[in-house]
């Protein structure tokens, strides 16, 4: 399978052989709505792939992705980090560096780092040098994670890795599958996609910021009760259309419950499977909605 070369929040990589499998044998078009990470659409096998998100940096990193040479996508990759005197372990080992892995590459890489950082939110022309760069930040930035402040900036500090020969695999795999494939990237919310393009054989797959949890992408009102409804309200116009389509969430988290898709789900009870989520590959589990724990990973499938 293919892994995403970002480290996003929520990613579903290691639930993939449990959520592959309870997608339709037969998809023409696949919708991956909340993309995120892409690591469920990019490993459907389909026809078209359509990607969604409103995060517009994301949408415009993978386009960056898709229509670059991927030659001159690694070229940039390195250039970017001789240029500002970042670390390349898989290069010259850990000691070159007087660092460890146990302690990682962060004292070492803090000060280019940070230059970097404030060149690229200083960058006034956002050509794909500009997404090579952020890309490069955020292999760098903590836990590779990705994260803007309000004025637009990226905000993240120094991490403790760098861009290693795995992050190389998989941005390489990535790219390939891109580039090989009918794959369209959207910048838009999910309220102004267009359900009259649906056809009987395409595939829906939403996976939003869930409401009950607190994850960076669910910060300051990230995603509120009224998205709650807004979604939910979605979901039954695809239903309406005799659409299929599948939603990942959670209905338990420390101590909350996600009453809103509760109620949906047990007003549409009649048309979906709950099925049980989990990291240790095991097979996936029917349950009825009430049986579910604190933090279960649920995938919401319609029939």
């Amino acid at each position: 399978m293919i892994q995403s070369p970002l480290n996003y929040m929520g990613g579903k990589f290691k639930l993939l052989p449990q959520i592959l499998p309870m997608f339709p044998k037969r998809i023409d078009h696949f919708f991956d709505i909340f993309c995120g990470g892409c690591n469920v659409g990019i490993n459907v096998e389909c026809k078209e792939i359509t990607f969604i998100d409103r995060d517009a940096h994301l949408i415009y990193l993978y386009q960056t992705f898709q229509n670059l040479d991927r030659d001159e996508i690694f070229k940039w990759i390195y250039n970017i980090i001789a240029e500002y005197g970042l670390s390349l372990v898989s290069k010259n080992g850990y000691q070159f560096y007087n660092c460890n892995s146990s302690k990682g590459l962060g004292a070492y890489n803090k000060e280019p780092f940070t230059k970097l950082r404030a060149d690229f939110n200083n960058c006034k022309i956002f050509d794909y040098r500009y997404y090579v760069m952020m890309y490069v930040i955020i292999v760098y930035a903590f836990n590779n994670q990705i994260r803007f402040n309000s004025s637009g900036e990226f905000n993240l500090p120094v991490g403790k890795r760098d861009f290693n020969s795995r992050m190389h695999s998989k941005l390489l795999a990535f790219i390939d599958k891109l580039q090989s494939n009918a794959c369209q990237f959207i910048c838009q919310d999910f309220r102004n996609f267009d359900i009259e393009q649906l056809s009987e054989n395409d595939f829906v797959y939403v996976d939003p910021p869930y409401l009950i949890t607190c994850a960076t992408y669910n910060e300051n009102g990230g995603w509120t009760n009224s998205d709650e409804l807004d979604l939910l309200k979605f979901l039954d116009s695809i239903q309406s259309r005799k659409i299929k389509f599948a939603l990942s969430n959670v209905l338990k988290s420390n101590g909350k419950e996600n009453l809103f898709l509760m109620e949906w789900l047990n007003k549409n009870s009649n048309f979906y499977h709950a099925i049980h989520l989990n990291n240790s590959y095991a097979n996936s589990n029917y349950h009825k909605i009430d049986k579910f724990s604190e933090n279960d990973e649920v995938l919401i499938v319609n029939y």
